[in-house]
This record gives C-alpha cells, sequence and structure tokens, in this order.
C-alpha cells in the first residue's frame, strides 16, 4: 500500500447530509477543504516500462505535470496558504505519480497545475499537462479529444440553492437560471432538464453567483455541491435526487495511448490493496460517509 501517512479530518467534508457549517467562503481550514492524503514513491522503476513508452520518459525525468481543480473541497482544493492541493482526486493522481518513482509530495518534481472545465482537453492536446484528475466526467464525445479511462469514482448531478430556497428538485427550476460551469457535462445536463443554463468559469463562481442571489441556483455533482455549501456556514443547501450518472476517470493524451492500461493497473491495484479506500475514507468519506465499492473499470481496447 502506497499511503504512507493518514493526516487527521476534521468532520463535514462532503457527502453527509448532515454536514456541519465549516466558516466563510474560501477559508482554508482542514475541513473545507479535506485532508491532505500523503502517498510514498515507488523507489525502483529499471525496465518497469516499456522503452519509449510516456510512462518511462516520465519516469526518466522525474518530472510530471498534473491538472486537478483547487476549487473543489474534497475533490480538488488548494487554499491561498496550501503547498499542494488535496483532496480526493488529487490522491488518486499521487498514486499515480508515485507509481512512476516520482515523489508526489514534492513540488520541484510535481507541477500541480489548476485545471477547469475549459481546459482540461486543451492542457492534454497541448502537451502542458501529462494527466487530469479535475472531476472529469467520462464521455463519449470528450474520447474523441483525448483519452480518458477509469471511473474511480461514480457520482450524480444535484441542485445548490440559497438556505430559504422553496426549490426541492431541477424539475422546480424549469425556465429558470441554473449556473454551472462552463466546459462541463453539468451545464449540458441542466438544459436538458429544462433549466436554462448559465455558464461561470468555476463552481466556486457559481456558489457565489446563487449566495448573492445572482442566480437562483446552480447544479453539478452531489460531492461537489456538499463541498461548497460547507463554505457558507448554513447560508445554501443542496436539495434534490441525482439527475445524472457522472463517471469519473483520469485524462490523458490521446497520442500516448499506452497510458490507458498503465492508468488501469494503478487503479485496480489501489482498489485491491485497499489504498483506494483509504483515500476516499480521508477526502470525500471523512465526515462519516459509507465508503463505496469501487467502480468496474473501462476496458482500454
Amino acid at each position: 500500500m502506497r499511503l504512507k501517512r493518514m493526516m487527521a479530518a476534521a468532520s463535514g467534508v462532503v457527502l453527509a447530509a448532515s454536514l456541519a457549517a465549516c466558516g466563510d467562503a474560501g477559508s482554508d481550514d482542514d475541513s473545507v477543504g479535506g485532508s491532505n492524503v500523503e502517498v510514498e514513491a515507488d523507489d525502483d522503476c529499471d525496465g518497469k516500462f516499456d522503452e519509449g513508452s510516456r510512462m518511462a520518459e516520465l519516469a526518466e525525468a522525474g518530472e510530471i505535470n498534473v491538472g486537478v481543480r483547487f476549487d473543489q473541497p474534497g475533490l480538488g482544493f488548494k487554499g491561498t496558504n496550501d503547498d499542494l492541493p488535496r483532496g480526493f482526486d488529487v490522491a488518486i493522481a499521487k498514486l499515480l505519480v508515485a507509481d512512476l518513482c516520482i515523489d508526489p509530495e514534492d513540488t520541484s518534481k510535481v507541477n500541480y497545475e489548476e485545471t477547469i472545465s475549459d481546459n482540461r482537453e486543451p492542457y492534454l492536446q497541448s502537451g502542458r499537462v501529462d494527466l487530469v484528475a479535475a472531476s472529469y466526467s467520462i464521455t463519449d464525445a470528450r474520447r474523441e479529444l483525448v483519452g480518458q479511462t477509469g471511473p474511480y469514482f461514480v457520482t450524480g448531478q444535484q441542485v445548490l440553492v440559497p438556505e430559504d430556497s422553496d426549490v426541492e428538485s431541477i424539475e422546480d427550476l424549469q425556465g429558470q437560471e441554473v449556473c454551472s460551469a462552463s466546459g462541463s457535462t453539468s451545464l449540458e445536463n441542466v438544459t436538458e432538464a429544462g433549466a436554462v443554463g448559465v455558464p461561470a468559469d468555476t463552481y466556486s463562481l457559481c456558489a457565489e453567483q446563487v449566495a448573492d442571489g445572482t442566480v437562483p441556483a446552480m447544479s453539478t455533482d452531489g460531492s461537489i455541491l456538499l463541498g461548497l455549501a460547507a463554505q457558507y456556514d448554513g447560508a445554501l443547501k443542496v436539495v434534490g435526487d441525482e439527475f445524472s450518472e457522472e463517471r469519473i476517470g483520469i485524462g490523458y493524451s490521446l497520442e500516448r495511448p499506452e497510458m490507458c492500461e498503465w492508468i488501469n493497473g494503478v487503479l485496480e491495484e489501489a482498489f485491491e490493496d485497499g489504498s483506494w479506500a483509504d483515500a476516499f475514507e480521508e477526502t470525500l468519506g471523512a465526515s462519516g460517509a459509507e465508503t463505496p465499492e469501487p467502480p468496474t473499470l473501462d476496458s482500454c481496447s
């Protein structure tokens, strides 16, 4: 197992309906961002990867660029005083980096690049990042542009509204404006559900618009929404049943198809040795939510 140390997390991260208030928006408190899950790098990559493969190149270079979110508590969050981003997505990224014999805790070796919904494909296509682990829903349309494999997590979309709102589900928002991140599947799902999708650069900006009354609601994965609600000291709430299924996976360049089998192998090992469950429990599950069974991975064929 590669998880080296689990830092204690305060209760109230995400994924619990009884989520406790966590203070003002933008707080750097662990209860908002989640724990930092430390992962120890493998120490012998000699002959581990096929010569000429992207994995061999990265292991030899000892450096890697990874796209993650900075604004999603419990998944990918980096406060202004944080050296490293933290959350479940970040922990999964660290497992992959560690398998390359690169220390995922060393920011001189690993560049954790802030990645939002609109730039995930461009960053992979241009080579700005080698991997993306940023609440990245697997879709057929995206697989035309970049490689995607997984999923390592399955979630669903809900709605975030002011605490005093009468809205109970997406059905109550027919014809009304609902914010979501531009370039996201969540924005597409909002429109398909009959609301008027309003794009924003990030989900945190959507939450701000809900809080100040600019829009009546925002929508994305429930795990993200609960983390955002925790930042607003009880002023916002998550409502409604999940109205989509989001299969969250890892992105890589289509020019490097060999990365698919490698990523799946690392994920499968994490499922089997318990490091995936440990990472979940220290981030999304820190509030006491039950750890789910690992999902079934897609084939690379």
